[in-house]
């Protein structure tokens, strides 16, 4: 492969990694921004979350984390549709979730704009390997 190549599948690989990073720190900050509200810590106190929504919880989490290291490690073919994948799942859970105000609304617009980015540049990502030049055959520049 090429340099001109090999930069363009590392330059993906980065931004999308970087979109990851940026969903990942909107998620957080509004899991912490709900911490502020009263009613949220008395459920929290009281028992009232289940071991489902904890797990669920989890999930959402651990996802955008994986896909940070992932979309530096996998190759080509498997970054593409993992990154698509993964993002279609959370992007579905985070709107099955839905908001409760208008905090909430906001910081799940910036994540559905950051998944479906993530979504976008993943699908539009060729193959580095295609249109190579044969072992033998002149570059043109």
């Amino acid at each position: 492969m090429n340099l001109q190549k090999q930069m363009l599948t590392m330059e993906t690989k980065a931004k999308l990694s970087t979109l990851w990073i940026f969903f990942l720190l909107n998620m957080i900050f509004r899991n912490l921004h709900e911490l502020a509200k009263p009613e949220y810590l008395e459920e929290l106190m009281n028992g009232q979350v289940s071991e489902q929504m904890l797990l669920l919880a989890g999930f959402m989490i651990e996802v955008p984390i994986a896909m940070v290291l992932f979309s530096r490690l996998l190759p080509y073919g498997t970054n593409r549709w993992t990154n698509m994948i993964a993002a279609a799942i959370v992007l579905s859970l985070a709107i099955a979730y839905g908001t409760i105000d208008l905090d909430d609304t906001f910081f799940l617009i910036v994540e559905s704009a950051a998944l479906l980015f993530v979504i976008w540049s993943a699908w539009r990502w060729r193959n580095p390997l295609l249109n190579q030049p044969a072992i033998g055959q002149k570059v043109s520049s």
